[in-house]
Order: C-alpha cells, then sequence, then structure tokens
C-alpha cells in the first residue's frame, strides 16, 4: 500500500517533531509501505522521504512537487522518483490519485491546506481514504477543537456521522492510518 503524508518544510523549533517523522518514516518501511510525499528535501517533509527511501529504496518513495517550489524546496537531493506539476491543486490531485490513505504531520499553512483539502474531499465522497493525524506534542489539538466548534455550531451536514466515521475507523490489518482520539494510533497485528 502507499500513504500520503503531509508534513513541514520546515522543522518547527522542538526536535521532537524531527523525531516523530523519523519514527513513522521507520514504521512505514519497516511495513514496506510507499511514500508519497510534497517532492522537497528539506524540513520533516526531507526527514520522511530521506529515511523511507534509504530503507526501502528509492523505488518506494514518490515526490510530487510544483513548478513554483521545485528549486525552493529543492527536489531532486533525495534519490527518489519526483513528478513535477503545474501547480499545488496538481500536487494534491496526483498525491491522492497516488495513496491509499493520508497522514498528517506538523507544517505550516500548506500542511493544513493539505489536511483541510483531503477531508473536504472526504466528506463531499471524493474519496474513502483513511485520514490520520499524528499529534506529535499537542500540535493538532487546536485544529481539533476547532473541528468540534464547526460541529457543535452546525457547520457539518452529518456531524455525528463523520466525527464517527473518523474517530471509530478501524484500519485494516498492517496499515498506518487509524485516528483514534486525535492521534494516529499504528495496528501492529
Amino acid at each position: 500500500s502507499t500513504l500520503a503524508v503531509f508534513c513541514g518544510s520546515s522543522f518547527g523549533h522542538d526536535a521532537v517533531f524531527k523525531a516523530a517523522a523519523a519514527d513513522l518514516a521507520k514504521e512505514l518501511a519497516k511495513r514496506k509501505i510507499r511514500l508519497v510525499y510534497g517532492g522537497g528535501s528539506v524540513g520533516l517533509m526531507g526527514t520522511v522521504a530521506r529515511t523511507v527511501s534509504d530503507e526501502l529504496g528509492s523505488h518506494s518513495v514518490i515526490g510530487v512537487i510544483p513548478e513554483a517550489l521545485n528549486e525552493v524546496e529543492v527536489s531532486g537531493a533525495i534519490d527518489v522518483d519526483t513528478r513535477v506539476v503545474k501547480d499545488m491543486h496538481e500536487r494534491k490531485a496526483l498525491m491522492a490519485d497516488l495513496s491509499d490513505g493520508f497522514i498528517a504531520l506538523p507544517g505550516g499553512y500548506g500542511t493544513l491546506e493539505e489536511l483541510l483539502e483531503m477531508i473536504t474531499w472526504h466528506q463531499l465522497g471524493y474519496h474513502a481514504k483513511p485520514i490520520g493525524i499524528l499529534n506529535t506534542n499537542g500540535f493538532f489539538d487546536s485544529l481539533l477543537a476547532h473541528f468540534d466548534k464547526c460541529v457543535e455550531q452546525g457547520f457539518d451536514s452529518d456531524p455525528k456521522k463523520l466525527l464517527d466515521a473518523m474517530l471509530e475507523y478501524e484500519a485494516p490489518r498492517g496499515h498506518i492510518a487509524q485516528a483514534k482520539d486525535g492521534t494516529l494510533q499504528i495496528d501492529r497485528a
């Protein structure tokens, strides 16, 4: 299987974020799960890609990067299958097409935008793939609280169904994508 990972093109101020990115990448490699990611070689994004590539080989990693970011995020510095696309929309669409699920790690506006678009596409029925959030050091706590507020204020068409599906999702054996209580649960069976 293949998972798309959304994460920062920087490391953040706490070393725990880089460690969590490396741990996730090692677990993906251990389970022989291929990676689709944003295509850069910097920050958490580079850590995840480099680790999976080192463990499984470059054939196991696909980087998808828009033309405008190709030099900024230094694609090509890690030996992976790099796909250069026209823009961010094309990037997300290709990442979604190539993956069986999504995991978000800490990151900035781009990471949030990618995560929220995949959640929106799921809600609209464009895909039925699992979405996991690796809530390292409570990074996503306020976002998860905002999701609750959206439901409380009636801005979800079927809030119970949506939240039940996200919180009760049971990944098939051997997959990393089971989100419960805002954390990523790894099915080790």
